[in-house]
C-alpha cells in the first residue's frame, strides 16, 4: 500500500467517525453523467486497416458525490467518484490497438467495458482546501486533466488551495499517478518518448486578479528526472461597451532537463520533431491571443513561438506500460495552448504558428443555448528532424457546434458535434476526424 492510499485509509475512517455531523450531509451534492461518443479518425493515406480508419462508438457514465465540511476549525470531508465505460460499437476491424478512446483485450479488440472508483479525503481552515486521493482533475496552466474523450483522466496526490489573501489564489501539490481516459488502472508519470515511471510531479504557483479586468499568473512545475517548467501568464479584458469587449491573453513557458532526462526511459521524444540534444528538454513558447467581442460575435487571433532547440513539453504518461508491456489506454493528455487542436497540436521545434477563430452565441438572435465555431492553424519553421534541409509545415480547420436544450424535461442535455482536417508536410499523417458528443447531467436533489 502506498502512502496516499494508506493516507486516505486513515482519513476516511475518521470521517466516518463524523458523518453525521452538521454540514457533511447537509452541504453534500451528488450527480449522474452521461456521455455517448462517437468518434471516427481518418487518416488519408495508406491502407484501410484500423489504425488509419478508426470508428468507434461508446458510453460513459460517471457519478460524483461532494461532501461538506464538518463543523469546526478545522473542517473535513470526502469526495467519491464512480466511473463506468461501455463499448457500444467499432470492433476489432475498426479499433487500433493500444488507443486512447478504449482500452484493448488480449486479441487487440475492443473491450466491452472498463470501470474504476477513486476518493478524496479533504480538510478545510478559513480559505484554505487540501485534497488528498485519486479522483483529483486539476486546471492549471502547468497541468490539466484531459477531458476529451468518453471518461475524465485523473490524478493521485494531494493539492492545497488557498484564497486567505483577497484577490490572490495559491496552488501547491503533488501528483504521484494518472489514470488514461481509457483505462482502468493508473501508472506513473512520464512525458511522450519516456517509459520509465516518475512518481513525483510538483507544483506551486498563484494567480492574482490584479482587478477585475487583469488576471496575472505565475507557476513553477517539476516532473521529476524529466523537466523543469516555468510559466508566467497575463490576461487582461478591456470593456468597449456593455456588449462590446477586447481580450489579451499572453503565456510564456520555460522548461528546461531534469534529472535522468535524456538516460534511456528517460527520453523526450520532442514530439517526433527536431531537438538539439535529442532525448531532451529545452523549450521556450510564447503565444499572443487576442480577442474582439461585439454581441454575439467573437473574432480572434493569435500567434505561438516554439524555439529552436526542441518541442514544447507536458505531462503524459501515454508512453508508460503495464507489466504486460501495454499502455491499456492511458495515453491522451491536454496543455494549455490554443493550438491544443482536434488533430494537431502545433508545438514541434521551431514552429510558428498563426490561428483565428470565429465563434458565435445564438441566444443573440433569441437562440440561447446554441454556439457555433471555425478555426484555422498553421504552422511554418518547423524544423526537420536531423535539423537540416526544407522546414515543414501543417495546418488544420476546426469546425464545432454545440447545442444545450435550455427548459423541459431534457434541460442539460448537451449535444457537440466537431469535424477537424489536418494536413501537412510533417510526421503526422493527413487526417479527417470527427466526433459526435452527447451529455447529460443529473444533479440529485
Amino acid at each position: 500500500m502506498n502512502k496516499s492510499t494508506l493516507a486516505l485509509a486513515v482519513a476516511v475512517g475518521v470521517l466516518a467517525q463524523q458523518a453525521g455531523a452538521a454540514g457533511f450531509i447537509e452541504d453534500s451534492k451528488a450527480s449522474v453523467s452521461s456521455r455517448t461518443y462517437y468518434f471516427d479518425a481518418d487518416n488519408r493515406e495508406g491502407a484501410k486497416t484500423p489504425a488509419n480508419r478508426q470508428r468507434e462508438a461508446a458510453e460513459g457514465l460517471k457519478f460524483d458525490f461532494q461532501s461538506g465540511y464538518t463543523p469546526g476549525t478545522v473542517g473535513f470531508g470526502f469526495d467519491a467518484q464512480a466511473l463506468v465505460g461501455i463499448h457500444l460499437d467499432g470492433g476489432k476491424g475498426h479499433h487500433p490497438d493500444n488507443n486512447s478512446f478504449s482500452p484493448s483485450d488480449s486479441d487487440g479488440s475492443a473491450t466491452d467495458e472498463w470501470s474504476r472508483l477513486a476518493g478524496n479525503v479533504k480538510a478545510r481552515i478559513s480559505k484554505t482546501e487540501a485534497h488528498l486521493g485519486g479522483a483529483l482533475q486539476p486546471n492549471m496552466p502547468i497541468l490539466i486533466a484531459n477531458d476529451s474523450r468518453v471518461l475524465p483522466q485523473t490524478f493521485e496526490g494531494g493539492t492545497i488551495t488557498s484564497k486567505e489573501i483577497d484577490n490572490v489564489t495559491f496552488n501547491v501539490g503533488q501528483m504521484e499517478h494518472a489514470t488514461g481516459r481509457a483505462s482502468s488502472n493508473s501508472t506513473g508519470l512520464a512525458v511522450a518518448g519516456g517509459t520509465q515511471e516518475s512518481n513525483q510531479f510538483r507544483y506551486a504557483g498563484a494567480d492574482w486578479k490584479v482587478t477585475k479586468d487583469l488576471l496575472l499568473q505565475y507557476y513553477y512545475a517539476n516532473l521529476e528526472d524529466y523537466y523543469k517548467q516555468n510559466f508566467l501568464g497575463l490576461v487582461h479584458v478591456y470593456p468597449i461597451a456593455s456588449n462590446q469587449s477586447f481580450k489579451t491573453d499572453l503565456r510564456y513557458f520555460d522548461s528546461s532537463s531534469d534529472g535522468k532526462n535524456g538516460d534511456p526511459g528517460y527520453r523526450f521524444n520532442n514530439n517526433n520533431g527536431y531537438a538539439k540534444n535529442p532525448g531532451e528538454v529545452d523549450n521556450q513558447t510564447w503565444s499572443a491571443t487576442f480577442t474582439y467581442s461585439l454581441g454575439g460575435s467573437a473574432f480572434l487571433l493569435g500567434h505561438q513561438r516554439i524555439s529552436d532547440d526542441g518541442g514544447f513539453v507536458f505531462l503524459n504518461q501515454g508512453n508508460v506500460v503495464d507489466g504486460n508491456g501495454r499502455n491499456e489506454g492511458a495515453g491522451g493528455a491536454s496543455f494549455y495552448s490554443f493550438t491544443d487542436a482536434t488533430v494537431g497540436s502545433f508545438i514541434r521545434a521551431g514552429e510558428n504558428t498563426s490561428y483565428g477563430q470565429y465563434s458565435y452565441d445564438f441566444a443573440s438572435l433569441g437562440v440561447p443555448g446554441l454556439k457555433a465555431s471555425a478555426a484555422y492553424l498553421y504552422g511554418q519553421d518547423i524544423k526537420a528532424t536531423n535539423g537540416v534541409g526544407k522546414d515543414l509545415n501543417e495546418r488544420e480547420t476546426d469546425l464545432r457546434v454545440d447545442y444545450v436544450i435550455q427548459t423541459g424535461a431534457l434541460k442539460g442535455f448537451g449535444t457537440t458535434l466537431r469535424h477537424g482536417m489536418y494536413r501537412g508536410n510533417t510526421s503526422t499523417l493527413d487526417q479527417d476526424q470527427t466526433r459526435l458528443i452527447f451529455n447529460y447531467t443529473y444533479a440529485f436533489k
